[in-house]
Formats: C-alpha cells, sequence, structure tokens
C-alpha cells in the first residue's frame, strides 16, 4: 500500500507540474503581445506573437511594376507609375496596420517589429501615412530573406533578444515598483505567503507577484473523525516531515483534500480576487532580490492595509527562505 501511495503521488506531482506549465505559458502568452508587419514586393503580412503563440491576423499581394530599362519619356512615365504605386502600397500597409494594432483608439501591442525586404520597411516607419501611435511602438527594424509567413518566422527569430528586453525592462519595472512601496513605508505592499493570501481576501491586492520557479505546495487536508480542514502550505524538504500530515493532539493520519503547486493554485484562482498575476524570473538585480528579501510571492495594494494586526491562519506553516 506504501508504494502504491507513493506512486500516486507521484502521478499526482507530475500531472501538476504538466498542468502547472500550460497555465504560465497561457500567463506570460496575455503578458506581452507584439506586432510584425512584414513587407516585400509582393505584398504585405501582418501577424502577433504572445508568448510561443504566433498568429497572422491578415495579409495581402500587391503587383508591383518591375525596374525598367527602357530610356526617353516613356522611361519617365514609368517611374512616375512605379512611385505611385509604390506610394499607394505604403499607404495600404499604414492603414492595414491601424486597423491591426489599434483598437478603440488605443494601441493593443507592446510593441512592433517592422520587417523586410530593400526599403519599404524603412519606408513606412519614416511616412507621414503611418500612425504615429505606432510609430512610438517600433521597437526595431529587421532585414530579411523572405516575404510572407517565411518571413514572418525569420523576423521572429531576429527579434528575439529585442523582445526578450522589453520584457526584461518591464520586470524590472514592476519590482522597483514594488520596493518603493517597501521603501516608503507605503503600507501598500504585501510579502510571503500568509500576508499575501489575507491582502488577496480582502481584495486590496493591485498585482500579485510570484517568481517563476516559486517551489511550495498548497494541501487541504482532512481529519476524518472532526471533519475540520486546514491548509498547509511546504516546500519540498518539509513535504518529507510525517507530522505536518497528521493531527496533532490525536496522531490520527489527515486526508488530502487537495494538493497542487500554489504557483498553479495562483494562476488558477488569481482573477478571483480582482487581482493581475505577475509572474516573474531572478535574472535582474530587482528579481534576485525579490526572490531573496521577500521570498519570491508579494503584492502591490490597491489601499494602506495594516496587515501586521490582520489574524492569519494559525495552521499554516510559515515558510523560510
Amino acid at each position: 500500500m506504501g508504494n502504491r501511495k507513493k506512486k500516486e503521488t507521484y502521478s499526482y506531482y507530475f500531472y501538476y507540474q504538466l498542468k502547472l506549465f500550460q497555465a504560465l505559458q497561457a500567463l506570460l502568452a496575455d503578458d506581452s503581445r507584439f506586432g510584425f508587419i512584414i513587407m516585400d514586393g509582393n505584398g504585405a503580412l501582418f501577424g502577433t506573437l504572445q508568448g510561443n503563440s504566433r498568429e497572422v491576423i491578415t495579409k495581402f499581394s500587391v503587383d508591383l511594376p518591375k525596374k525598367h530599362g527602357r530610356g526617353g519619356q516613356s522611361a519617365l512615365r514609368f517611374a512616375r507609375l512605379r512611385m505611385e504605386k509604390r506610394h499607394n502600397y505604403v499607404r495600404k500597409v499604414a492603414e492595414t496596420a491601424v486597423q491591426c494594432f489599434i483598437t478603440d483608439d488605443k494601441v493593443n501591442v507592446t510593441g512592433l517589429i517592422l520587417a523586410g525586404l530593400a526599403d519599404f520597411k524603412t519606408e513606412l516607419h519614416q511616412s507621414d501615412m503611418f500612425d504615429p501611435r505606432l510609430q512610438v511602438k517600433v521597437l526595431k527594424r529587421v532585414d530579411i530573406s523572405y516575404g510572407g509567413e517565411n518571413g514572418f518566422n525569420q523576423a521572429i527569430e531576429l527579434a528575439a533578444e529585442t523582445l526578450g528586453d522589453v520584457k526584461f525592462i518591464q520586470e524590472k519595472k514592476l519590482i522597483s515598483r514594488y520596493f518603493e512601496e517597501v521603501s516608503r513605508d507605503s503600507g501598500q505592499y504585501c510579502f510571503g505567503i500568509e500576508e499575501t493570501l489575507k491582502a488577496l481576501e480582502m481584495g486590496a491586492v493591485e498585482i500579485l507577484i510570484v517568481w517563476e520557479n516559486f517551489d511550495v505546495m498548497r494541501y487541504v487536508l482532512r481529519n476524518a473523525q472532526t471533519q475540520e480542514t486546514k491548509t498547509l502550505f511546504l516546500r519540498a524538504d518539509q513535504e518529507k516531515e510525517k507530522s505536518h500530515f497528521q493531527d496533532k493532539d490525536s496522531g490520527v493520519e489527515l486526508e488530502h483534500v487537495e494538493e497542487m503547486p500554489l504557483l498553479e493554485w495562483f494562476a488558477n484562482n488569481y482573477k478571483n480576487f480582482g487581482t493581475t498575476l505577475e509572474i516573474v524570473t531572478d535574472k535582474s538585480q530587482e528579481g534576485s532580490q525579490f526572490v531573496r528579501g521577500f521570498g519570491g510571492v508579494g503584492g502591490i495594494l490597491r489601499y494602506k492595509v495594516d496587515l501586521q494586526n490582520l489574524n492569519v491562519d494559525e495552521d499554516a506553516e510559515p515558510i523560510d527562505y
């Protein structure tokens, strides 16, 4: 029986890890949405990238005259015609960009990548026809070897470092804002599991911040004799201690009602508390300090709360880092 229970526990663990990974992918996808405009002499493609998911919004073809070798007046007429068609092409791209990347008069992407062959992308970026709201969102212009979807894939690869930097900067700004609340002792912040959960229950958390490798499990346990339940938060090393899963008075083994990584529980429930969830790394100096100094979980509050004088769950296990 003991081995079977262990196997069931391990299978549950891996199942939850898979669910957690899927939940985090969805959360990261929701976090930052980047727009892409791919231009070449055959047409334009408009797409977005969220997390690991890319989407083609729309695309269209264009028939631009090739360069002409004749001389004389016919060459001048041809050059004017060619310039006019090129101008109209850039105009159409600029108009389509507004349809794709502006919703209700607001830009709906974190940043834009302009990619293309020749000078099309530069013409668009510098054109008066390109909406100024989108112009300021351009993060990078990249040269690609193909148009269409192949060009889209290549543009994503070439812009990967830039997009990563944007996420990195956003993360640094968020945690710096958190540290500012702490340094001012504003009362508009919380840290640690107990404080954060209490603030969530009050609906006071504006932004919930959790480290991506937060390795605490959440257990809901029930005493079969008294039907009383309690919630525990345990690290991997604490899970080995049997006393956590026994009634303190009688020594009776407690039933497992619920068991999942706390990070997954946050991912599943944060919307119920009216907050937004930001998953951060420890790759920046700020992120590393947040993990080491505050345990990797905390929040920015909507208003001042005296959390120290609030009663916390006496059954909750303290987590030390």
